[in-house]
């Protein structure tokens, strides 16, 4: 039996921030007037990979993970110290135990690999990627680099792994990144929740978003839209410092066109 029987898998779980509701000022409220509970974002990516998400920044780069090269292929460890490609998965799989390994963040850009060998990837003087270090040294650290949504990972010489060619061997031996050094790492970890559409209101330029708020909110005594007559610059400078929201009820009150106002 192989000793990845004893390999534990856990998922990371993200506390989110949780925010309390508050009563002070009807205004508060309205700062919400978009909240719903957002949608989560189906990704058909990780569906295909068992439930395994693929790492966008190096701060994704922390607990469970697989190193995937090409096609739902990963990294796999072999009890004698060294890494291969292995087999092919079909869609919906997920990794093998031996494909499976634990990632620790150095610090914001540099990160260390364990096998569940219990040993961590390290570079060789012969461009050779081995499992073999009890600890974490320069040559166990690898810096995720991100260009055009793909991915390498560079060794502490510089050279980038990669999987050979011809014996499936995984090595570090080109300074530059080619089709065989590219790859994902892969998480089963909690992430965040990811808002599939924006609200429907907010659909459209500037102008159609504030008179798409006005009929949500506007009080219809006399019939009419009243719509301020302020220029959509004000709308743009505020957008771009994060206070549409607030603009936008500040300039329905001034048309007493808002069932919040006072």
């Amino acid at each position: 039996m192989s000793d990845y029987d004893n390999v534990r898998i856990k998922k990371l779980v993200l506390k989110g921030e949780k925010h309390k509701k508050s009563k002070k000022r009807k205004k508060e409220k309205d700062e919400k007037e978009t909240s719903k509970k957002p949608k989560v974002q189906v990704d058909e990516d990780a569906i295909d990979h068992g439930g395994w998400w693929a790492a966008k920044a190096a701060v994704d780069l922390t607990g469970t993970v697989a190193i995937e090269f090409g096609n739902r292929c990963y990294l796999k460890a072999l009890d004698n110290g060294l890494f291969t490609l292995g087999a092919p998965h079909g869609s919906g799989e997920s990794p093998e135990p031996e494909e499976i390994f634990t990632a620790f963040p150095i610090n914001d850009r540099k990160v260390a690999f364990k096998s569940g060998y219990g040993k961590y990837l390290k570079i060789e003087k012969d461009g050779m990627v081995t499992g073999r270090s009890e600890a974490v040294g320069s040559m166990e650290q690898w810096e995720p680099v991100f260009e055009d949504n793909r991915m390498a990972l560079l060794s502490e010489t510089g050279h980038f792994m990669s999987i050979d060619p011809e014996d499936d061997a995984c090595v570090a031996l080109r300074k530059k990144v080619g089709e065989h050094e590219i790859c994902k790492v892969r998480s089963n970890g909690a992430r965040d929740v990811v808002v599939d559409e924006e609200p429907k209101e907010e659909k459209g330029d500037l102008g159609e978003v504030e008179k798409n708020y006005v009929k949500k909110f506007q009080k219809f005594q006399d019939k009419k839209i009243l719509i301020s007559k302020s220029t959509i610059k004000e709308l743009e400078e505020a957008k771009a410092q994060g206070s549409l929201h607030e603009t936008l009820l500040d300039r329905r009150s001034k048309m007493k066109a808002d069932r919040y106002c006072k």
